[in-house]
């Protein structure tokens, strides 16, 4: 039986990730990227996808592919109301809640569209979204805050946690659901999950910064100090809300959202670039630490991944803290193309049933 061939279509803010894949191997790929003008004459997200598809259709020329020769089409999931885990068809109901950005604005509601109208255009195959960020399996406990006004949610590297703890079942010789893991996610922000058989029942808040700080993420505050910040800086909401995502953590602390630049300080002596670099660990730690109690103590692998993982110190840093949970396990950088066509090969080779979104 010939590998099912999926195309996977990754938007962002100022690119559009293209893949082909031949089951679970990569055939090529192609990254889009646009200039910040051009994406500023359109009046809003949703008015990008002609100028996105006909990009798409160019890169598909340029790879001499042609539609008829696709299984299936796999795009980024976006902002839509809460859902469990899983690969869902793209519904007419996922579309008007992406394309009215219903649940919030960001170029990755363009990835079911995207991915529909090109399935259309190859003569109805089916069009797919995986693991979107919005992904809410919490269990009942985590979903309270202090304040009945405020209720935690679900919102964190989904599509990358998701993918990494089903390889990290398998190198366990176990299935995802078979397994308690706790998976870090570390990059831009940081997210870290504690997967139950399956399902992430607890999990930090990665868009608003709640968790560790993270090279753009001021991380959890001190509420009382935090209050009086918001009253006294001068800043209205938006500004606030700028300097706690995108303008905290390492960026705040040290003007750099690269670890790398800050390794590079901390080897010329720089004492602050240290501190920072294990506070930033040790808050992770801290985090992974709080996972294992939701767990009871029961975790078959800590498991780290994204873009800081490649820091071999920043790793170092981090296991030596947590390493007496359980094994800890590496998988640096994330590789969304991927686990996009994983999650819609699952479905065709009928290892996972489509979620429906009505």
């Amino acid at each position: 039986m010939k590998s099912a061939v999926i195309l996977a279509i990754n938007p962002g803010s100022t690119s559009t990730k293209v893949a082909l894949y031949r089951g679970s191997e990569e055939v090529w790929s192609d990254t889009q990227r646009y200039d910040a003008d051009r994406i500023r004459e359109f009046p809003d997200i949703p008015a990008q996808e002609q100028f996105r598809l006909e990009e798409i259709r160019k890169a598909l020329k340029g790879k001499n592919t042609e539609l008829t020769g696709l299984d299936a089409v796999v795009g980024r999931g976006g902002l839509l109301r809460p859902i469990p885990g899983g690969t869902y068809r793209v519904s007419q109901e996922m579309l008007e809640d992406l394309r009215s950005c219903r649940y919030g604005s960001h170029a990755s509601n363009l990835g079911g569209p995207l991915a529909k109208m090109i399935a259309d255009e190859a003569g109805g195959l089916p069009a797919f979204i995986v693991d979107p960020v919005v992904v809410d399996e919490l269990a009942e406990e985590a979903r309270l805050s202090g304040i009945p006004e405020i209720e935690r949610r679900s919102i964190f590297h989904a599509l990358n946690q998701k993918a990494v703890a089903r390889r990290a079942s398998a190198g366990l010789g176990k299935s995802y659901e078979e397994v308690n893991l706790i998976v870090a996610h570390m990059g831009g922000g940081i997210s870290v999950g504690a997967h139950c058989r399956g399902r992430v029942i607890d999990v930090n808040n990665a868009l608003d910064g709640e968790g560790p700080f993270a090279p753009e993420r001021a991380g959890s505050l001190p509420a009382g100090e935090l209050v009086k910040f918001a009253f006294s800086s001068g800043l209205q909401l938006e500004g606030l809300i700028k300097k706690m995502v995108g303008g905290g953590g390492l960026v705040a602390h040290l003007g750099t959202n690269d670890l790398r630049e800050v390794e590079k300080r901390i080897a010329r002596g720089d004492e602050m670039a240290s501190l920072v670099f294990r506070a930033m660990a040790y808050q992770v730690a801290r985090e992974i630490g709080s996972r294992a109690a939701i767990l009871s103590g029961d975790v078959d692998a800590v498991v780290l991944t994204g873009g800081l993982a490649f820091s071999e110190q920043f790793v170092k840093d981090i296991s030596q803290r947590v390493a007496f949970m359980a094994p800890v396990m590496v998988f640096p950088g994330e590789d969304e193309m991927k686990a996009l066509a994983e999650g819609a090969l699952r479905v065709l080779n009928g290892v996972e049933k489509a979620g429906e979104y009505v």
